[in-house]
């Protein structure tokens, strides 16, 4: 399985294979006969929805149901390929001709190139594995995500880090580049997990020290306390202060540091509104798959462990 053929869409658009690919009519022939995966970005989405593509050298056309997996059968939107307009998409050329003023045209394919995505790399995916990914849209349920030749899997909110946040936009950013691991394969849809990639409590609690003081997010004031967020994997609770609200940012003083309760003692000094841009995740974890990861210290009071279950079927 070679995984670095089928990354998300706009990956290999820059490549120096992709580029050589497309400089001339003559590549392009080749690159049909050997039946290569391409990128190009999708200009027009015409009334009849199917896509123009600019090859570069000339121009390609991707007819409406060759434009994604499930929309010839009705499973899938038009939007999926309307969305693509100013955007690279994948592709196989399946031929060649010429339009009504007699320029050479190619045929294009983004289904044959899902399709053997799907067959030669997803379909053997199982739980534990992790994976390139691109986010491409966020819903309040969580953040979708581009796992290979634009077909899209769904990573749910809960998921996303250790931390609670309200909306997959206080993580991600539409176009942020990520690492997931499968959470699961059922019914041939593939389910990620991100939190398990962001390291355990103590990794994270190791980057902060008792007597410091260190910014936060709040999220979540509650009658007993002030959660702040330190990291995406790391929450400490405060003492109650009034006029401090979710979201904002906070600058906290680090009272204490539990490892056996995996608790952070902490004062909030100053809380302020703040706008900011998602930065890009910090990976703890940077192997190919893993079989469990056990967030919380030995010996904590409370064991917290993600078990990746075997393939389905």
């Amino acid at each position: 399985m070679n995984a670095k053929q089928y990354q998300p869409e706009g990956w290999r658009i820059g490549t120096p294979e992709n580029r050589a690919a497309l400089q001339n009519s003559s590549t392009l022939m080749d690159a049909c006969r050997d039946g290569r995966i391409l990128e190009g970005r999708a200009v027009v989405c015409d009334s009849g929805h199917n896509l123009v593509v600019d090859l570069g050298c000339m121009k390609g056309i991707i007819p409406r149901e060759e434009g994604a997996l499930g929309v010839r059968e009705g499973a899938v939107r038009d939007i999926a390929i309307l969305s693509r307009v100013n955007r690279p998409v994948c592709f196989v050329v399946t031929g060649f001709g010429k339009d009504a003023f007699g320029k050479p045209v190619a045929t294009l394919s983004r289904r044959a190139a899902q399709e053997r995505c799907v067959e030669q790399f997803l379909s053997r995916l199982v739980p534990g594995d992790v994976i390139d990914a691109r986010v491409t849209h966020l819903e309040p349920f969580g953040a979708f995500a581009d796992v290979g030749c634009g077909v899209v899997a769904l990573l749910p909110i809960d998921a996303i880090s250790v931390s609670r946040i309200n909306h997959p936009g206080e993580r991600f950013t539409v176009g942020m580049d990520l690492r997931a691991a499968v959470k699961s394969t059922a019914n041939h849809r593939i389910t990620l997990t991100h939190k398990e990639l962001l390291g355990t409590w103590e990794e994270n609690a190791a980057q902060f020290s008792a007597g410091e003081t260190v910014a936060g997010i709040v999220r979540s004031v509650e009658s007993y306390g002030i959660f702040v967020e330190l990291a995406p994997n790391l929450a400490g609770l405060a003492e109650v202060k009034p006029g401090v609200s979710p979201g904002q940012q906070a600058s906290v003083y680090i009272k204490n540091i539990l490892p056996a309760r995996m608790k952070m003692k902490l004062v909030i000094i100053d809380s302020f509104d703040y706008e900011y841009t998602p930065a890009p995740p910090r990976y703890f974890f940077t192997g190919d798959h893993l079989d469990e990861f056990v967030y919380s210290p030995p010996g904590a009071e409370r064991q917290v462990v993600t078990r990746f279950s075997p393939p389905e079927g």
